[in-house]
């Protein structure tokens, strides 16, 4: 199912959004629905030598990031 990442033009928050068939978007905020969708870092999980598994967001903005979002993103 995907997840999309979402600002609101209202109150100005980005939020991710699980939409499922003709689902809207909300804001989780604000619950305007004058949203546009952002271009959002694919994530992906690859088994890496020895069993390690590594997690990475392509075109993460901080070196350090291994999350799947950067809208979250303390550093």
């Amino acid at each position: 199912m995907p997840i999309y990442e979402f600002h609101c033009e209202k109150c100005g928050k980005n939020f991710e959004c699980l939409l499922i068939g003709s689902d809207k978007p909300e804001c989780t905020l604000c619950h305007s629905r004058k949203v546009r969708k952002l271009m959002s870092a694919c994530g992906f999980v690859s088994k890496g030598g020895g069993g390690q598994t590594v997690k990475q967001a392509a075109g993460s903005s901080c070196g350090g990031c291994h999350a799947s979002s950067c809208a979250g993103c303390k550093h």
